[in-house]
This record gives structure tokens, sequence and C-alpha cells, in this order.
């Protein structure tokens, strides 16, 4: 069998395209007929020779959140929802989403309700924004569903930017460092190693030290790059795993230099901002919270939930086992509390997420003030211990001339 490509419109003058596998471009065109399309064009899929990195493409959270609004608009202005999915297709331009969105309107024409269809691409449409999409098409609201939905990735992608941005600064520097030490230890030193040869007599440890790193650097990068690499590949396959992600998210809480601070003040206000959504949209309150649990980020906040749904499912409070959980502050398990009882939890919940994200740009500030000062302090010191390292010989064959 081969796949075409074909070119159609219904009796409404709604264009479709698509693609089909079939024996020849007439079944194809049978195939069209039968469900009520008038065709226009069938070609041969060609292959394309051209090497492809799509694999490596990303979908960018502002993509994702454009088309939803649109989706919100569109269906809210009464246009029927295989036609908004087709004028979406057309319009996208990230090949990702516009992959996931021809693939969800084939199962939308087949009779797949929305939900089910986009939970077939769950690296397009996560868990979350699908839970959402159900809840909304259940009660009938899917529009305002849709409008809370990409209010929560707008938040989402502004906290991790502003997080990210904090950041770029001491990776800048750090990486910086890195290439003056080896330009220094590559390039500098054996210079002053050929000098040393010269004078004879023993060195200073601290300059065999550093006379022994430029031979490894220089004589044995490839090691180098080997270690390099292998230490990387072996942090990341530990970091995934499902035994050290655990202890790299319960580490990470625990950082110094108010780093543990800013991750906390991330997974709650992610979490809370979560949970109010979910809740607002009419997610059931057991599904929501596992919801929450697997999208906050953090292992340690996943777990947190496994409590919450085992307390819910017990006839128990929310707020009970967020007080035994040391990720979250007494406040937070107040305020849910408070939440509960009055029946405006998630009023409660976005008022938690609008503290903590405000928390999260104070706290973004303070560790940026901290981390500066250490990144030049320790790239002051690389300098000046590779300085020290070779001017101390020198220093000693002065004093022995005089």
């Amino acid at each position: 069998m081969a796949t075409y490509v074909f070119k159609a419109m219904d009796l409404a003058g709604t264009p479709a395209r698509g693609e089909v596998e079939a024996d020849s471009q007439q079944v194809v065109s049978d195939q069209l007929k039968a469900r009520g399309l008038i065709v226009l064009d069938i070609a041969a899929k060609r292959g394309s020779k051209e090497l492809s990195f799509d694999r490596f493409a990303k979908l960018k959270a502002a993509d994702l959140t454009v088309m939803t609004r649109q989706l919100a608009t569109m269906v809210a202005s009464g246009m029927t929802l295989l036609r908004t999915l087709y004028i979406l297709e057309d319009q996208t331009q990230s090949k990702i989403l516009k992959e996931a969105l021809i693939a969800t309107r084939k199962d939308v024409e087949a009779g797949v309700s929305l939900s089910d269809s986009m939970s077939r691409h769950p690296k397009v449409f996560n868990s979350l924004y699908v839970s959402m999409v159900r809840a909304g098409e259940t009660g009938g609201v899917l529009e305002e569903t849709l409008l809370r939905t990409a209010d929560q990735l707008e938040k989402d992608d502004a906290l991790r930017r502003k997080v990210k941005s904090a950041m770029m600064y001491p990776m800048v520097l750090m990486t910086f460092a890195m290439i003056v030490l080896i330009a220094l230890v590559a390039f500098l030193v054996p210079v002053f190693a050929g000098m040393f040869k010269q004078f004879g007599g023993n060195l200073p440890p601290i300059t065999k030290l550093t006379v022994a790193m430029s031979d490894f650097v220089t004589g044995r990068w490839y090691i180098l790059i080997a270690i390099v690499v292998g230490t990387v590949t072996a942090f990341r396959r530990w970091k995934a795993s499902s035994w050290g992600r655990p202890q790299w998210d319960a580490f990470r809480l625990r950082f110094p230099f108010k780093i543990g601070e800013v991750v906390q003040k991330v997974a709650i206000a992610r979490w809370s901002r979560t949970f109010a959504a979910l809740t607002s949209s009419g997610v059931p309150i057991l599904h929501a919270i596992e919801i929450t649990g697997q999208t906050s980020g953090n292992t340690v906040v996943e777990r947190a939930m496994a409590d919450v749904i085992d307390s819910v499912k017990g006839g128990g409070t929310i707020a009970a086992p967020l007080k035994e959980a040391p990720v979250f502050p007494s406040m937070v398990a107040h305020m849910v509390g408070v939440g509960e009882e009055t029946g405006a939890l998630d009023t409660m919940l976005s008022k938690v997420a609008d503290f903590y994200e405000d928390e999260v740009d104070t706290a973004v500030k303070g560790l940026t003030s901290i981390l500066e000062p250490i990144m030049i302090v320790v790239v002051g010191a690389i300098v000046g211990f590779i300085v020290i390292a070779m001017y101390m010989p020198l220093f000693k064959v002065y004093d022995q001339i005089r």
C-alpha cells in the first residue's frame, strides 16, 4: 500500500487535507466520496531525501498557548470543532503542533472526543491539558476551560523563564571561567614549564600540580573528554531513573545559597496554580490531586500528593497531610484548610499561587545577588591560583640570584 496526499472540501465549502494509505488513487477517491467530500487533488506522497532534524525539535510553550486561546475563541464564536481544527492546523507554524492537530482532527472526524484524541499525543498535550479539556467537554464549558488552560500555560511558562533568566548570568560566568582555565592550562602553563626545565631544581608543590594538569590536558585531552561525557551521561541517567530522581529532587530542596529555597517556592507555586486550575474547571478532586502531583516537577511533592489521596479516600481532608509534609509551609496547609471549610478551595489555591509567584521573584533576585559575587570570587581564585603557581618558581630564582 502507498501513501497518498489529498485535497478536498465538503458541501459547505470547508477545505479538507490529509494523508491516506491505499492501493491506488481510485481507492482514495472512492473513500473520500463516501465521506461526502468533493475531491480536488490526489497525489502520491514522496519521501524527502533531505536530512531532517525534526526529532530534536521541541514544542514552544508560547505556540501551544496561542493555539489554545485561538481554539477557545473560535469555539466560543459558534464555529464547529472540525472547522476550527482545520483552521488551526493551516495557520500553525510549529511542525510538532501541526502534526498533532492533524492527527487530532482525523480522530474527531472519526467520532472520537477532543480530549481522547488529544490524549494520544502526550508530548504535546500533557495530562493536565487533557483533563481540563475533558472537564470542559463534560460540563459544556469548553471555551471557558480552554481559556483557563491558556492562562495556566502562560503562568507556568513565565515562572520557568524567571528561573532560567536568573541562572543565565551565573552559567555564562562559570562557562567563561572554564574556558579561561582551559586556555591558561593548555597554552600559558606549557610556556612556563619549558622555562622551569632550564632553571632546574625542585618546583613548589603548587607548581608541580599545575604543570601536571597542563600535561594531562594537552597530552591526554581525549581522556578528559571521555571523563566529562561519561560523568554527564551517568548523571542524566541517574537523575532520570526511578531511584535517582527522588534523591535528586530531595537534594535540590536542601541546596545551599538559597537555591533550595527557590526550588521549593517554584514547586509550591506550580502545584497551587495547577491545583486551582483543575478544581475550578470541574475536574474530580481525586483526579485533580493525582495530576497535580504528576505535573509538579518534583517527586517530593508527588509523594505528598499520594498521602493526600489516601486521606481523601478515607474521608479526611487535604490540609491534614499537607501539614505533615516538610515541603509545604504551614501557611499553605492552613489556607487550603480554610478553602475546604468555606468551599472556596480554588480561590485559596489561586491566592497561594499568586503569593509564591511573587516570592519566587524576590527569591530569584536574592539568589542572583548572592551568586554574582561568588562566581566572581571563583573566577578570580582560578586565575590567581595559576598565576601564583607560575610565578612562585620565578620568585625563588630571583631570591637565589640576589
